[in-house]
């Protein structure tokens, strides 16, 4: 099931609820030098990530962006993680405002799951509201994990 996955995937360390960014190209490194933290993917990913939002934008809507590397960037990933950072002041996506940073690292197709259980939150805008104003971790991951429906 979908949120079982993203429970495996999104560790509390791994949520930051205070971020600050001064433009969306610090939100995707911030968002991506976590994923190296985790140990999750090597340096190399966070430029891929970079040269994927430069492509094409990774704002979805509802205040979320979804940073992710590039297909070439995959042999970078070395194991299947997300990372969550709530900016309560807003990132100037482009095509949005994010308040809400959702950075992904998956082996092969591991991310298409995830990305399903997120769009849960996303058509919602009640629970995307949520997402938005969380205060705790647990807010974040309680949000992020609830039961989707197939």
């Amino acid at each position: 099931m979908a949120d079982g996955l993203v429970a495996g995937l999104l560790d509390p360390s791994r949520i930051v609820l205070d971020g600050v960014a001064a433009d969306k190209t610090e939100a995707v490194r911030q968002a991506g030098e976590l994923l190296v933290a985790a140990g999750a993917v090597t340096a190399d990913y966070v430029a891929s990530m970079l040269e994927r939002e430069e492509s094409i934008s990774t704002y979805m809507g509802e205040g979320v962006a979804i940073p992710h590397g590039t297909n070439a960037g995959r042999e970078s990933v070395l194991g299947d993680a997300l990372t969550v950072t709530r900016y309560p002041a807003g990132v100037d996506w482009g095509n949005g405002r994010a308040e809400v940073v959702i950075g992904i690292a998956a082996v092969g197709d591991g991310h298409l799951p995830v990305l399903a259980a997120l769009a849960q939150v996303l058509v919602d805008p009640e629970k995307a509201a949520e997402l938005r104003a969380v205060t705790s971790v647990e807010q974040v991951l309680a949000l992020l994990t609830a039961d989707v429906e197939d």
